[in-house]
């Protein structure tokens, strides 16, 4: 047994102001940290700065310390602390030449600059509030700076000691009062609790304020999440689509719409799992269109909790009842939640990786346990990325046998990253997002999986700056295996098409499920219907692609499935035993004529938004909402089915809306050329199992092959 055991990391120093006073600069990289466990020591050195006099080194507990005291002083460049805190985690060293102050920490090491911690012991309630907001102001709200902007950033609360809190106390019942002071999370930003369960990291109110219409409009407050923590005060979450609340104690009242402002109460949300309400008042979503919600405990009653169109509540105790608008579902078939970050008991970093549960009902946690998983040390098991590493780092990373942590950043590829091995994890943190943005040689796309046992990939944003056949696909065409045992896990997954970049792109799928027995847990693939470049019809052709999500596998089950605008059908389904509960669906503003947006052969106006292909004996889904926003047209365009299936007796879709949000056209009938048309109001349709409607013409679809674009476009 080794006696001495040296942890060395690689350097990424920062700065944080202190005052207005102090000049900062930023380490060089030959900077590092050293823990010597075997007399727990930290070693520090760092490059020269400043122009005379020694180096004065001070210690605080943490980044954001109210007190940090002298530890010592050198003339050198290097400095051992050799009575550091007993947690190597909890000494952070200010080094002071002159007016120029750096900070070194272990955490800042491993983790980079785009990931900020907050531990309660050191630091004032109102202090990670006071951050978080400041940041808020700066990169979290609309605009270009906000919506479109390529930093991302995570905030990991460590857990309260005793009766400590991280909430500065505040008024009830509305999070955006003045004196509510809530932390207002803004777009790429995640809240995360370090603790085993969410009741370690007590936060106050919670605020996600909308940008548009004065105020009050939420269908684009996008890209942002939470997880493992307890809200004591309001939950005012008002959001939309790529939006993840996970694993979180509300003890609070809850709004799930714009409390600002005075009309355009609108919201296009959202998702929520494996959460538990405790307070005596039932949340509400108000004007929400849509929503879903899995394996989560509500206070008592039965009654709507609000929302328009679509309401899915899965494996829930006390969900609503049945109605037109909400569709209860008694049970989650197959699920496993997504892994999360958290400190063990033995003061290190580890992941939690749950385990894959049937049939289940309410929470995977409990209030003494943190559920069933299996932990992994973080710096044994794990290469944690950072901003600038490459697909030829993070590829190598993941054949030596590691899994990947992405810490929040942009990272742009060269070439795809392939996850090719058993049981291999990719988990993002703070919307990271991968890209194509480099170079015009990538023929494969942002991520491919193997056909392998076991795979996660979860918090990733696929962005393509560039033409390609799809963003990510998992399983090579004709794919076999039969992964029953370990299923393939896909949760918070985004593919965004356009929106910033200024070139033609094409692409045909966002992405494209080959494998059996993959269980999609919260996907938004968009084909952006706005952003930094100009719309209307330059972007039919600047912004291409053709479908959202094509499955070819067997048995592949979707839970929340976001998918909009795209060029063709936006969700094509030749898998047999597939299941879907809850899609939200807008097709495309922008289609320039109807003869040039017309299916099966130019015999049907439009692509149905969910397409079950007639080869398909056996399929099921439930809670679907297709909305007509067909803007950016010459006023004569229309679809005809948002949703066509084959009337075959085991193909089964129930509780489907359809309705007309805005523009000149209309979806014409819900399924197979029935239900009615958005020309007359809102349509539903019930069930449609073997119906009387038309089914269908046969179709031969042009499935992605191995090329850098799709062969249906002709590049410029």
């Amino acid at each position: 047994m080794l006696t001495a055991f040296i942890i060395m990391l690689s350097i990424c120093s920062f700065v944080v102001p202190y005052s207005p006073a102090e000049n900062n600069q930023a380490a060089t990289a030959s900077s590092s940290v050293v823990y010597n466990k075997a007399n727990q020591s930290i070693t520090l050195s760092w490059s020269a700065f400043g122009t005379s006099g020694d180096y004065i080194i001070t210690r605080g507990g943490s980044r954001l310390a109210t007190d940090f005291i002298s530890v010592g002083s050198t003339s050198g460049t290097s400095f051992t602390d050799t009575k550091p805190n007993a947690n190597k985690y909890e000494n952070y060293y200010k080094i002071t030449r002159g007016s120029t102050t750096i900070v070194l920490s272990l955490e800042n090491q491993i983790f980079g600059d785009n990931m900020y911690f907050y531990d309660r012991k050191y630091e004032e309630a109102g202090t990670a509030r006071a951050e978080i907001n400041d940041h808020f102001a700066t990169t979290g709200q609309g605009r270009a700076n906000g919506e479109w902007t390529t930093k991302r950033q995570a905030y990991y609360f460590k857990p309260n000691v005793g009766s400590q809190t991280y909430d500065p106390g505040g008024s009830l019942g509305t999070a955006s009062a003045p004196d509510a002071n809530p932390i207002e999370l803004g777009f790429y930003s995640h809240i995360g609790g370090l603790g085993k369960l969410p009741s370690d990291v007590k936060l106050g109110a919670i605020f996600t304020r909308p940008h548009l219409s004065g105020g009050a409009n939420a269908t684009c407050t996008f890209w942002r999440s939470m997880e493992n923590v307890t809200v004591m005060r309001d939950f005012a979450w008002t959001v939309s689509q790529s939006t993840s609340a996970r694993r979180i104690l509300i003890q609070s009242s809850s709004k799930y719409i714009s409390d600002v402002g005075t009309n355009n109460f609108w919201g296009s949300g959202g998702f929520i799992a494996d959460s538990y309400y405790t307070a005596s008042d039932r949340p509400n979503w108000g004007g929400q269109q849509q929503w879903y919600t899995r394996n989560t405990i509500f206070p008592s009653g039965s009654g709507s909790m609000g929302g328009s169109y679509n309401m899915v509540w899965q494996g829930c105790v006390n969900a609503p009842d049945s109605d037109p608008t909400n569709s209860p579902v008694a049970n989650t078939p197959i699920i496993r939640e997504k892994p999360f970050l958290f400190i063990d008991d033995d003061g290190e970093y580890k992941v939690f990786i749950p385990a894959w549960q049937k049939d289940r009902v309410g929470t995977s946690w409990s209030t003494t346990n943190m559920g069933k998983g299996e932990i992994q040390d973080l710096l044994t098991n794990w290469y944690v990325a950072k901003e600038g590493d490459t697909d030829v780092e993070i590829n190598a990373a993941l054949k030596s046998g590691k899994n990947i942590f992405f810490t929040p950043g942009h990272y742009a590829l060269n070439a795809p990253i392939q996850v090719n091995r058993k049981n291999a994890i990719l988990l993002g943190a703070g919307i990271a997002s991968v890209t194509l943005e480099p170079t015009e040689n990538n023929s494969w796309g942002c991520i491919y999986a193997d056909d392998k046992d076991g795979i996660i990939v979860a918090g990733l944003l696929m962005d393509s700056f560039n033409s390609t056949t799809y963003q990510i696909r998992i399983g090579e065409e004709g794919a076999k295996a039969d992964h029953s045992a370990n299923p393939i896990l896909l949760s918070d997954i985004t593919c965004r098409v356009g929106g910033v970049q200024s070139k033609n792109i094409q692409i045909h799928a966002s992405m494209q499920i080959n494998s059996n027995h993959v269980v999609g847990d919260h996907f938004w693939l968009w084909r952006a219907d706005h952003g930094t470049q100009p719309g209307g019809a330059a972007r039919w052709t600047r912004d291409r692609c053709k479908n959202g999500l094509i499955v070819t596998g067997n048995d592949v089950t979707l839970y929340a499935l976001f998918a909009e605008h795209y060029q063709e059908y936006e969700v094509l389904w030749l898998g047999e035993r597939g299941r879907t509960y809850f899609l939200q669906n807008e097709p495309p503003y922008d289609p320039p004529t109807q003869p040039e947006w017309s299916s099966q052969g130019g015999r049907v106006d439009g692509y149905a938004a969910y397409k079950v292909a007639n080869t398909v004996k056996e399929h099921h889904s439930i809670g679907f909402g297709s909305y007509a926003v067909f803007t950016g047209t010459d006023g004569k365009v229309n679809k005809r089915n948002a949703f066509e299936a084959p009337n075959t007796p085991n193909v089964i879709l129930e509780k489907m809306c359809i309705t007309r949000f805005s523009g000149p056209g209309n979806i014409l009938n819900v399924i197979n050329g029935t239900g009615g048309s958005t020309a007359d109001g809102a349509k539903r349709v019930a069930l449609y199992n073997n119906g009387s409607g038309t089914q269908p013409y046969d179709e031969v679809f042009d499935l992605p092959n191995r090329q850098s674009w799709p062969a249906y476009i002709v590049m410029e």
